[in-house]
């Protein structure tokens, strides 16, 4: 049964307490990557659909302002959500809401020239949900796998974690 897109973040959140995992204490990135591709399958009522690119997911990692300049990891669902007023004007376009989920880490040697990369990430993947969103996830996966600053992250224990629903860009 899909949920509604106003719930997606509550969604996320129970899954990972359904796994022992708060929100707000991640400390094992491999377990909240399982979480994530679970609420990834999670149908969700009132957006377009992901052939559409209603309804995609990302990694995303670097050092950002908002997390005080600290390396951090991230795994997000951005959602185009059709409900929005509007409709009728010949140039509406959705809205766009992120469910993210942040790892921030302490400085380590393993991601030091990540002020020298920029932000990095994934690029957004639209795959339906079911089995070729399972296989998009497992190569996405495999790709942060093969990255040296990502891959340190997975293997590192978060210092705090944050799960955000925000608009979108």
């Amino acid at each position: 049964m899909p949920i509604p897109w106003r719930s997606s973040a509550e969604a996320f959140a129970r899954i990972l307490q359904q796994r022992g995992i708060a929100p707000d204490g991640v400390r094992d990135v491999g377990a909240a990557w399982d979480a994530f591709g679970e609420f990834c399958q999670v149908e969700v009522d009132g957006i377009g659909r992901a052939e559409n690119d209603g309804d995609g997911f990302i990694a995303e990692w670097g050092k950002w302002d908002w997390n005080d300049g600290l390396p951090s990891l991230s795994f997000g669902r951005l959602l185009a959500v059709t409900g929005a007023d509007g409709r009728e004007d010949p140039e509406w376009q959705p809205e766009y809401w992120k469910v993210e989920l942040q790892l921030i880490f302490p400085e380590d040697p393993a991601w030091a020239d990540l002020d020298s990369l920029g932000r990095q990430n994934t690029g957004y993947n639209f795959d339906v949900i079911g089995v070729s969103r399972a296989a998009a996830l497992v190569k996405l996966r495999r790709f942060i796998e093969s990255c040296p600053q990502p891959a340190a992250m997975c293997r590192a224990t978060p210092t705090r974690s944050e799960l955000t629903f925000e608009r979108a860009g």
